[in-house]
């Protein structure tokens, strides 16, 4: 969600400054750019070392009220993203929000949208482990599942901007697609990598699909260490 549908991640590393020196410490542009794509709690703990004197939950919940906020004010759409979600939607092509940001954040930016185009979310505060962790889209697929039991990874594609986030998606065995944004992607034969979603439409997935040559997905799955596919 933050960076590949909406551009949020100013408004995060801004909720960040802000709590830094509010403690009294500096936060670099550095320090930002090793939080995006993390889950909250991990980025939350590299705050506290920062200087924050709050516990993670509450560096969580004053950064997603920050964040919130701002969205409330304008929600900063990336390029190609709401085009792309509605070709989806025309075509009855599923689709499922997974994203490290917590609940009130996704509801936020999902109810901007002016249609339900996600039947399945996924956030940071439903799964036990974060990106680059594949939990998250796994959960995704068995959800996705529950309604179409004949539904297998190799049916699905994951759009990612960050690098925890394409490594969560690679290592769950879906065709991953990384459109950098903030911090730079070098290319990889486990993903595809697209410039922006500008332009792009429900025939490139396909496309990309057919034409699918990555590593074996039960391998990555070993190698980051994944649970079955059964999850809480």
């Amino acid at each position: 969600m933050d960076g590949t549908i909406v551009d949020t991640e100013p408004y995060w590393i801004a909720a960040e400054h802000a709590l830094v020196e509010a403690h009294g410490g500096t936060w670099s542009h550095q320090q930002a750019m090793q939080l995006v794509g993390q889950s909250l709690t991990f980025s939350a703990g590299l705050l506290r070392q920062a200087g924050v004197d709050l516990e993670i939950r509450e560096i969580i919940d004053h950064l997603t009220a920050e964040v919130v906020a701002s969205v409330r004010k304008q929600v900063p759409w990336r390029p190609g993203a709401r085009e792309l979600l509605e070709d989806l939607h025309q075509a009855g092509v599923r689709c499922a929000l997974v994203t490290m940001s917590e609940g009130p954040l996704a509801r936020e930016v999902v109810a901007s949208l002016p249609r339900p185009y996600f039947e399945v979310i996924v956030t940071g505060d439903t799964v036990t482990q974060g990106k680059p962790h594949p939990e998250a889209y796994l959960k995704a697929v068995e959800l996705l599942q529950t309604t179409d039991p004949d539904l297998s990874r190799d049916n699905c594609v994951a759009l990612e901007d960050s690098t925890p986030g394409v490594a969560a998606a690679v290592a769950s065995g879906v065709a991953t697609v990384a459109i950098p944004h903030i911090v730079p992607l070098p290319e990889d034969e486990g993903y595809f990598l697209w410039e922006s979603l500008a332009g792009r439409s429900l025939a490139d997935l396909e496309d990309l699909l057919l034409g699918r040559s990555v590593p074996d997905a039960s391998a990555q799955l070993e190698g980051a260490g994944a649970p079955g596919t059964t999850h809480d």
